[in-house]
């Protein structure tokens, strides 16, 4: 209850709460301290910083900015696809990299597209506009003239009279017609902000490492209950989260269509059409994206380690078949995990140089070259490298030992036996709604630490499947889309988008609902197969008596 009350008052710092169990559970009688202080660097830890090491390569070479932009060459830049563009690009970089990353990196580029499609069809407008009051005017200049015999001269001055109008100080009607197209596109600025945010927040459940709340899961199944087999790891989690992802992903999007595009599909959508405007806003896309020039060795190199960290993760225990890790290691106990790959491939950024090697370089004096550094140095680490985070995950699995340890888990589990009578699917879809409102509050990592040992009790006391409850309630604590201070995308969106807090409040209520009920269909249709959830494991029943 003290921690609950420090991590959502943050009346000091989160990463200092998680610290209190070193402090008190010693001094209470709990654990030993040794105890305690092993929790705080568990595999779980493990997995969470090889992916961050990922991360930070990939930003530091600017490998993220040229998926995005390459991205959004493909789609285009009519109102629609660009939106899904923008909200598909910043998903998938927000599988691999922080959720504030991608949102930051994605919103001043949003914020240029659209910029520049406002002042083309403003001014598209105005030439139309001038056009028009030109040949008006040189219509009944014509037939003046032909009885005056000046129909040169006449023209000439129809033509000065429509560059008057456009040089000089707007008509009413011009600055109406201006104060329009600026106000669909403050709207339109609106809608794409939230976008980003959303589909940062949204991406992230889609991996393991994608957000902290992910590795809480795996690291509370795993001090939980650990006979469990590793239920949870990375392909498991992937091939059950990222369905549901793309789910929410194009319900979202739709939403998002409605409140601020409509369904007008000719309109947004385009139907094939290209105007001027169109080719300017793609250009400066094309621009931001020939900025970055040819793909250097750096970006090829972190390339190639990304990609292989990912197959290394999904082969390593695939589930269906044998994977490499059990095939080679883990023969008789599980001696290679996912982190064990994460930190592999992570320190090879610390080996390999930044450029080509030359054997026999010299400089400009003759000397022998210096070395090239390599992909990653520590300075770049301990700069970008958020280890509150770290200490944070640590104080959640200290803090679901000491429940077990003094028997709170055990009393919790019996205080809530007679939820056995209520139905799983309503039990769930409470617990969701619970969290995703408590999480709008508190940061996503504290509230998921909070919750998941409660939910663990509950569900080994009512004799349901852990996961049943756990998974939906963990992807729950990601759906933060109502208050700007839920999560940094929203903080950064909000600061970028003009946007007023009913605004997000409004959009993100309806996004709540329709993230709740995707994760619950998700967990009730593909999940049961997948872990079995119709059935209580083995591995799970640990309650002991009174």
């Amino acid at each position: 209850m003290l921690m609950a009350l420090y991590w959502c008052t943050e009346c000091i710092p989160l990463a200092v709460t998680a610290l209190l169990p070193v402090i008190l559970f010693p001094m209470m009688g709990i654990m030993e301290s040794n105890e305690v202080c092993i929790q705080y660097l568990k595999d779980s830890n493990m997995l969470f910083i090889g992916g961050l090491l990922v991360a930070i390569a990939v930003e530091h070479w600017n490998l993220h900015r040229r998926i995005a932009l390459n991205v959004l060459l493909i789609v285009g830049v009519k109102p629609s696809l660009l939106m899904i563009g923008f909200m598909g690009t910043t998903a998938f970089l927000s599988m691999w990299i922080s959720n504030t990353a991608s949102t930051a990196m994605m919103l001043p580029i949003a914020n240029a597209v659209l910029q520049q499609l406002c002042e083309n069809e403003a001014n598209a407008e105005e030439r139309d506009h001038n056009t028009a009051a030109a040949a008006a005017a040189t219509d009944g200049q014509d037939n003046q003239a032909f009885e005056m015999g000046d129909t040169k001269g006449s023209k000439l001055k129809a033509i000065d009279m429509g560059r008057d109008s456009e040089a000089g100080e707007r008509s009413p009607e011009a600055e109406l017609r201006r104060l329009k197209t600026q106000q669909k596109y403050v709207k339109l600025t609106k809608g794409m902000s939230l976008s980003v945010c959303y589909a940062a927040s949204i991406g992230g459940t889609a991996t393991l490492t994608g957000t902290t709340p992910n590795v809480i899961l795996k690291g509370q199944i795993d001090d939980l209950f650990p006979d469990n087999g590793g239920v949870i790891n990375f392909a498991s989690w992937f091939g059950f989260a990222f369905p549901n992802m793309v789910l929410m992903l194009v319900l979202s999007w739709l939403w998002l269509q409605f409140v601020f595009l409509g369904f007008n599909f000719k309109k947004t959508f385009g139907c094939g059409s290209k105007n001027e405007g169109d080719r300017e806003a793609y250009q400066v896309i094309k621009d931001e994206y020939n900025k970055l020039g040819r793909m250097n060795f750096a970006e090829s190199c972190v390339l190639i380690i990304f990609t292989l960290l990912v197959l290394l993760w999904f082969t390593r225990e695939p589930g269906f078949i044998p994977g490499w890790a059990t095939v080679l290691f883990n023969k008789d106990k599980t001696y290679v995990t996912d982190g064990t790959v994460a930190i592999l491939m992570s320190s090879l950024f610390f080996c390999i140089p930044s450029k080509w090697p030359r054997c026999g370089a010299t400089n400009k004096n003759g000397a022998p070259a210096k070395a090239p550094p390599p992909l990653l140095t520590w300075d770049i680490v301990h700069e970008k490298m958020p280890w509150n985070i770290i200490l944070l995950l640590g104080g959640g699995f200290a803090l679901a030992h000491g429940s077990e340890k003094s028997g709170l888990s055990d009393w919790l589990g019996l205080s809530l036996v007679p939820l056995q009578s209520i139905p799983p699917a309503a039990i769930s879809i409470l617990l969701c709604l619970l969290v995703a409102t408590f999480t709008e509050c508190s940061s996503n990592t504290a509230t998921t630490t909070l919750f998941l040992p409660i939910l663990a009790s509950m569900a080994t006391a009512i004799k349901i499947h852990p996961l049943y409850v756990m998974f939906p309630c963990t992807i729950s604590a990601s759906l933060a889309f109502m208050l700007p201070v839920a999560t940094p995308p929203n903080a950064i969106a909000f600061s970028y988008g003009n946007l007023k807090v009913m605004d997000m409040a409004k959009t993100g209520f309806i996004l709540n609902i329709v993230g709740i009920t995707t994760v619950n269909i998700a967990i009730n249709t593909w999940g049961i197969p997948m872990f079995q959830l119709d059935t209580f494991p083995s591995w799970a029943n640990i309650t002991k008596g009174p």
